[in-house]
């Protein structure tokens, strides 16, 4: 393999120190410093590659995404680059008119702000007799058709599932909103994809994910959930026959119905990815709530104006079992927590597991929108990372208009304390949700720097986009680069990533401008120009 000298701009050092130029030998950084002491050490027939005045950084890890999902939903009914009740329905009699051989047409990526409430009804979707399956921007509720209700035998005299919520009309009637697990009522029915559609779902989005400078990740559900279907074998396959370039770990999904007697399965399906060399599936994924916005997000004191604390979807007590198991056992625990209480579960279940253990199993908690001031200090003392997905945190249309209504001030006060987890001395992380929000982690590191709404989005516009939320919360640029690349790395325990330094993989992405020497708000303006993995050019 050729030497390559990265030359001509910038690089991104760790402890936020930059270097002249880089050399890669044989597929990994052989040193970074001065350009004139690299030409020296690289070989006669060195290739230079010319940062052209930008900046080079390690491959971003993203620590909580799904890529498989993402990349069946691009290849259906695609919403989510469209906004508003108009846009989708254009967007629906298209695919509709596009795909007349299709039984069902399904699909996602509607935002909740697009609709008063936050509630779109099944007769916007009745201009079509065929059924419609369409799962919400953030996966925690569908919006389906009268028809799809129908063949679904759904009816004002079904009940709510215990882990969801069928939407009514004020005479029982279902709206056409499913919310949580009530999603599987229909979407169980829709047409399942294939083996081959998953593996080439899930190469789509590696190469889209390559073009965002990702080059590892941490896939937030393997397994089946929601009417999805289980991306296990499609890893296998993608990383067995090397087409997986990039370094994955896999959380295997918590089946909130059953208990401790599912963690011999997640142990054969640990084993079943043993020696692969882009794949592992050594984390479990624990959901424990869902949303403020539906008011299934598990918090403290009851919403406002609506009354009720949420859904716990793992008994707290029962909860503390698993967890100190599954760490016996050698997996980390990825939770999913959005509202304060949630928090507070994952904490204290973790508080139960061995402090011998604990620090090296590198548990997280994902989103955590809010946290109360207590439980800010615990993560650091429990060594658990902080799982931070950024581009929430703004005066965006969801949140003016669903969410601080129904948490009130002093809890609105307490979401995405990023600044204060780290004064506290936590370790940080990063990722995407994606496909819930775009997978770009430029537009992450913007909110989290700005705390406003970068440009482009479908909510640059609203009236308060660019107010900061909470700025006292910010992180500057190093912090957040830090936590996208060496955080997530440190959490998929990918000791050859997340830093340039002499010995790691050659995981670099080329930015076509330095965001350090620019104005902060416009640091969404950055682009990806080149991705390397291993020294091998992947976009």
């Amino acid at each position: 393999m050729t030497d390559l000298l990265f030359r001509g701009g910038r690089a991104f050092l760790p402890g936020g120190a930059f270097a002249e130029a880089v050399l890669v030998r044989g597929g990994r950084i052989a040193a970074a410093g001065a350009e004139a002491d690299l030409a020296r050490l690289a070989a006669p027939r060195c290739e230079t590659v010319d940062l052209d005045g930008g900046l080079l950084v390690p491959g971003i890890t993203d620590a909580h995404l799904h890529p498989v999902q993402a990349g069946l939903e691009r290849a259906r009914c695609d919403l989510a680059e469209v906004y508003g009740l108009d846009a989708y329905v254009e967007k629906v009699a298209a695919y509709a008119a596009a795909h007349p051989e299709r039984e069902w047409i399904d699909g996602g990526g509607w935002d909740m702000s697009a609709f008063p409430g936050g509630l779109p009804h099944r007769s916007q979707l009745d201009f079509t007799d065929r059924p419609v399956y369409l799962i919400q921007r953030d996966h925690h509720a569908a919006w389906v058709n009268s028809r799809a209700l129908e063949i679904a035998g759904i009816t004002r005299d079904t009940p709510d599932p215990a882990d969801g919520r069928i939407e009514r009309d004020a005479d029982g009637t279902p709206s056409g909103v499913l919310h949580e697990g009530a999603m599987d009522l229909v979407g169980l029915l829709t047409p399942r994809p294939t083996g081959q559609d998953l593996v080439d779902a899930l190469l789509s989005a590696q190469s889209y994910l390559f073009s965002l400078g990702i080059t590892g990740w941490q896939d937030a559900i393997v397994g089946s959930y929601a009417g999805s279907d289980d991306q296990l074998p499609a890893y296998l396959s993608a990383a067995s026959s090397g087409r997986l370039k990039a370094r994955v770990v896999g959380a295997l999904w918590w089946d909130r119905t059953r208990g401790a007697e599912q963690i011999g399965e997640l142990l054969e399906r640990r084993k079943a990815a043993e020696g692969l060399e882009t794949f592992r599936a050594t984390s479990v994924k624990i959901m424990q709530d869902g949303i403020a916005e539906n008011f299934t997000a598990a918090v403290i004191e009851p919403y406002c104006r609506c009354g009720g604390t949420g859904l716990s979807y793992v008994d707290p007590e029962a909860l503390k079992g698993y967890v100190a198991e599954l760490d016996r056992h050698g997996f980390q625990v990825h939770f999913h927590a959005i509202g304060e209480r949630a928090v507070r579960e994952a904490l204290d279940a973790l508080e139960g597991t061995d402090p011998a253990t604990r620090h090296e199993r590198r548990h997280h908690i994902a989103h955590l929108q809010i946290v109360t001031p207590d439980d800010v200090p615990r993560f650091a003392r429990l060594g658990v990372a902080a799982n931070l997905q950024p581009l929430w945190a703004t005066h965006h249309a969801q949140m003016d208009e669903l969410t601080i209504p129904f948490l009130g001030e002093e809890r609105s006060a307490w979401q995405y304390p990023f600044a204060d987890l780290l004064r506290a001395g936590t370790r940080l992380c990063a990722g995407s949700d994606w496909p819930v929000s775009t997978a770009d982690p430029v537009q992450g590191m913007h909110v989290a720097v700005n705390r406003t709404e970068p440009g482009g989005s479908v909510h640059a516009d609203y009236p308060t986009a660019g107010t900061p939320f909470l700025p006292g919360q910010a992180l500057d640029l190093a912090t957040v680069l830090t936590a996208y690349t060496a955080g997530s790395a440190w959490v998929n325990h990918d000791g050859e990533a997340g830093s340039i330094a002499a010995g790691n993989r050659a995981d670099l992405v080329v930015l076509d401008r330095d965001p350090f020497t620019e104005p902060p708000g416009d640091i969404w303006r950055t682009r990806v120009a080149m991705t390397f993995v291993g020294g091998e050019r992947v976009h």
